[in-house]
């Protein structure tokens, strides 16, 4: 939408308020937000890729080489590379420019989330079920891989105290979840045990451990500066960290002190959390829960709740924020559909017409003396002349103003309506035809109040009653 249309208010608030779309091309599991803002990767269960754009929600890319379902998905600074890792056991390195399979690394085990490295799109990192992370290297042909330590790093007391059985418990850890700091100099683990690892993304040395608790750490996020942490455990709370710059180079390890700023937790119901993410601002965590249709939104200044988003029927898996709007997407656990909340946005029409003005009811109005007298053929002649002389560029492109770090690159459009589009948009009808299916046709996610009534319909048209008893034909 024209930013002159809005409304300078709207555009101040920070947090989404209702429901303003849903998007659908197959079943999505897991969706992540382009570092632009403009493109949002969806992967769904049947192993496909698509690639939505946010302004018009339509289907830009469809990338086909997983067999399964899409586990993760990790865009380049750029946004001009995709890492999917599907539960076939591979991870494909995605080139948006024409839609091909840069690399294809396959492992020995199933794989629970891989992340790119926010400097080198060669390079990422992965957490393996029942397996020792990873940092993959993709420079040349033969992908190297090299192994990232799981047991935590204890002080030299602690080492010197320890038990044989408290060394075989560390050694029996497994990082369920791996993050590459902003600077990409060190890697953030979480371990099926509660701990949190910062790993040295050259030396593969672990820095630093600290102890979150005795849970599963299903996922970590970063705000964009790197410098405040959201953690998603298995005991029902929700953490921030704050965390000191690890680019400088005169932070020392050994002094490091990490503590838990907020806990966010419903004490009420004991809700369990699938997925939590921050703000664009990094004031505000959002998270979804399980068995349960909601987004609580809480606050970071107080660690208060703020808001709960509504308007679905249906348990919501994976919760991703906008870069920089107050645009929330959700992926709806049963239908698979991307559900998107945002902000009522009134346009405000007196921004292209100064004189426009906006009236509660009709009144009479009184014309000005010379408002609508008729011009001269010659002034509207060379009117028209005048501009035709305009010269207009159709083909340079403004930049988009984001204070994104992401590159200048542009994902190019597709014309071809079969690569473009949705198969549940489009039906063949002959060898190289296409056109778009009819609205609502096969379609029991656009109408579902009409579903009974039309599976009502084919069952009759089947000459097959609604009880399920054939009818007698006549004659």
């Amino acid at each position: 939408m024209n930013l002159s249309l809005i409304d300078p208010f709207v555009l101040a608030q920070d947090c989404p308020e209702v429901i303003t779309g849903r998007l659908r091309s197959g079943h999505s599991t897991s969706i992540r937000f382009s570092h632009r803002g403009d493109l949002l990767a969806s992967g769904r269960h049947d192993g496909i890729v698509v690639v939505f754009d946010i302004e018009t929600n339509g289907v830009a890319r469809k990338l086909r080489g997983h067999t399964r379902q899409i586990q993760s998905l990790s865009w380049s600074t750029d946004d001009r590379f995709l890492l999917s890792a599907g539960q076939d056991w591979k991870c494909v390195l995605w080139d948006l420019k024409d839609g091909s399979r840069v690399r294809t690394v396959r492992f020995e085990a199933a794989i629970f989330i891989a992340e790119l490295h926010p400097k080198n799109h060669m390079k990422f990192a992965a957490a393996l079920f029942e397996d020792q992370p990873v940092l993959v290297d993709m420079t040349d042909e033969v992908p190297v891989k090299h192994t990232l330590p799981t047991a935590p790093r204890r002080s030299q007391t602690e080492r010197e105290k320890a038990t044989e059985k408290q060394v075989a418990q560390d050694a029996k850890q497994t990082t369920t979840v791996t993050l590459f700091t902003p600077s990409g100099g060190h890697i953030m683990a979480g371990t099926n045990k509660g701990w949190l690892n910062i790993i040295d993304a050259t030396t593969y040395e672990m820095k630093y451990s600290f102890r979150v608790g005795n849970n599963i750490l299903v996922l970590i996020r970063l705000t964009q500066s790197g410098r405040d942490m959201v953690l998603n455990s298995s005991d029902r709370i929700v953490r921030t960290i704050h965390l000191p710059d690890f680019g400088d180079p005169k932070l020392d390890f050994d002094s490091l002190q990490l503590e838990v700023e907020h806990k966010f937790q419903d004490l009420v119901q004991r809700l369990s959390w699938n997925h939590a993410t921050f703000s664009s601002t990094g004031e505000y965590v959002a998270a979804s829960t399980w068995m349960n249709h909601h987004i609580y939104v809480w606050e970071r200044g107080q660690g208060s709740l703020v808001k709960i988003l509504e308007g679905t029927k249906e348990e919501l898996s994976v919760v991703e924020w906008h870069p920089f709007r107050p645009f929330v997407a959700a992926v709806g656990v049963d239908s698979g559909r991307v559900w998107l909340w945002s902000i009522l946005q009134p346009q405000r029409w007196s921004a292209l017409a100064p004189d426009f003005v906006e009236v509660e009811e009709n009144h009479e109005y009184v014309e000005r003396e010379d408002e609508f007298d008729i011009q001269p053929l010659e002034e509207l002649h060379k009117r028209r002349l005048d501009q035709e002389d305009e010269e207009v560029d159709v083909l340079t492109i403004d930049p988009v103003k984001t204070g994104s770090a992401a590159g200048t690159f542009r994902m190019p459009v597709l014309l071809d309506i079969e690569a473009s589009d949705s198969e549940d948009e489009v039906v063949a009808v002959g060898a190289g035809q296409f056109r778009r299916r009819s609205p609502g046709a096969g379609r029991e996610w656009m109408n579902d109040e009409e579903v009974g009534a039309g599976a009502d319909e084919t069952r009759r048209t089947n000459g097959t009653a609604v009880n399920g008893t054939k009818r007698r034909r006549a004659g």
